[in-house]
């Protein structure tokens, strides 16, 4: 029987090992050394601050993978021999596979700062991370964050709920503004220090000093400031955690280099995830994208070719959402910090809440581009489809209010963006 070995339990793992099942009678193991069953990464935060227990992150009981017949073994891939293909454990036991698939994930970045390796400096990525983040900041009464992003505000709203005091250190003008036009990079920052973050813009970090125990005890800036802490979370990205396959002859970059079927240069070796490294190009997207629905998705794309029908990755417009404390955000097609000389946009902000819409359109031809949006929710189905039709946006504004998917009772705007739109472009309103 064919034996399919998947390096990593997580969304993309598990996922793939779940469609294999469901197109064949394959033998499916799945080898993780982070926990012995797959579990919900986005809601690791919640178990912190007690939303949740981590029995309650585990999307399938744990008797589901004996009864869909998939093997999991709970031990770590020190080396992959692809020539004979198996994987090397850290037992010293080895694993043959007919099909391997490398879905291992992340680990935070670290930059070479004096200290980063102190007790209670630390990213949040894993769930090892969690159980870190619960001894190390114990009984603390001030934490330091450095960098910005989903991860850092993750870190700043469960340090917060912990009466923990947070300092922020952010390199860029605004708060993600590398990534988020400046309007809602503005947005973003007020709403972030409205709730007593100590947020410290054009500031990077220089060292994290030590006390006598090799605890953190303090920060230092590049401008000299010294800033007494007991903790640091490392919030400056990830990268895809791909050492273990230095000598296995799988071509490898920052990721794991692939085709558009998700295939490596080694036959049968496939690679999925955020550990890949795309070696084609996808319009609007980046060639390493580390979110949970892309690896959903190259899950079940590797598995239909797995299972004998080829099947290329082509993930279509780009879409993401996450939360700012108290706003949630979600964002369609390409919107990026800087217009391009051929867009033009439309920035409507909700005045004295926390609400706001930035449409971006092509210059000359009309074409719909993008969407951010804050404090107001938009169905992912109706964006993606006016994407893909290459909609204009005079198509999006008059249509704006089929796509909205606000809770009940809540307030609606779609007029006022129209008006405010209409006002701004008048010609659109005549044509």
């Amino acid at each position: 029987m064919k034996h399919i070995v998947i390096i990593g339990n997580g969304i993309s793992g598990v996922t793939a090992a779940r469609h294999i099942r469901k197109n064949s009678d394959y033998q499916i193991t799945i080898i993780s050394s982070e926990t012995r069953h797959f579990f919900s990464r986005t809601a690791l935060m919640y178990v912190y601050m007690g939303h949740l227990k981590f029995e309650h992150t585990k999307p399938y009981e744990d008797f589901f993978w004996k009864k869909n017949r998939i093997d999991l073994v709970f031990d770590h891939v020190v080396k992959v021999n692809a020539e004979r293909q198996q994987v090397d454990l850290k037992s010293g036991n080895t694993l043959h596979y007919d099909a391997l698939v490398i879905a291992s994930g992340s680990r935070s970045n670290k930059f070479g700062w004096p200290g980063q390796d102190l007790v209670g400096v630390q990213g949040l990525y894993s769930y090892n991370d969690l159980v870190l983040m619960e001894g190390n900041t114990k009984a603390i009464k001030h934490a330091v964050l450095v960098g910005g992003g989903l991860i850092g505000i993750e870190m700043a709203e469960m340090l917060l709920t912990r009466g923990i005091r947070v300092t922020f250190l952010v390199r860029e003008p605004e708060f993600w503004s590398s990534v988020l036009p400046m309007e809602e990079a503005r947005l973003i920052t007020n709403h972030i220090r409205s709730h007593h973050v100590d947020l410290k813009l054009t500031t990077e970090l220089r060292e994290i000093i030590s006390d006598h125990e090799g605890k953190v005890k303090a920060v230092k800036t590049e401008k000299n400031e010294i800033i007494e802490c007991q903790f640091v979370g490392l919030a400056v990205g990830v990268s895809p955690n791909i050492e273990f396959l230095s000598d296995s002859g799988i071509r490898t970059n920052n990721g794991v280099l692939v085709d558009s079927y998700l295939q490596t240069n080694i036959p049968n070796v496939y690679a999925i995830g955020d550990c890949v490294e795309r070696t084609y190009q996808l319009p609007g997207r980046k060639n390493i994208e580390q979110v949970w629905y892309t690896g959903r998705m190259m899950g079940e794309v590797v598995a239909q070719t797995i299972c004998g029908t080829p099947s290329k990755y082509e993930p279509g417009p780009w879409f993401n959402s996450a939360k700012f404390l108290d706003i949630e955000y979600q964002t369609y097609g390409t919107v990026s910090n800087v217009l391009s000389p051929a867009e033009d946009d439309f920035y409507w902000e909700h005045h004295g809440q926390k609400k706001a819409i930035h449409f971006v359109w092509n210059k000359d031809s009309k074409k719909f581009l993008g969407v951010n949006t804050f404090g107001i929710r938009l169905r992912h189905e109706y964006f993606d489809r006016w994407l893909r039709q290459k909609k204009d946006i005079q198509f999006v504004i008059a249509h704006l209010q089929e796509a909205n998917f606000d809770p009940e009772f809540f307030e609606r705007h779609e007029n006022e963006i129209a008006n405010a739109f209409y006002q701004k472009y008048p010609s659109f309103k005549a044509a």
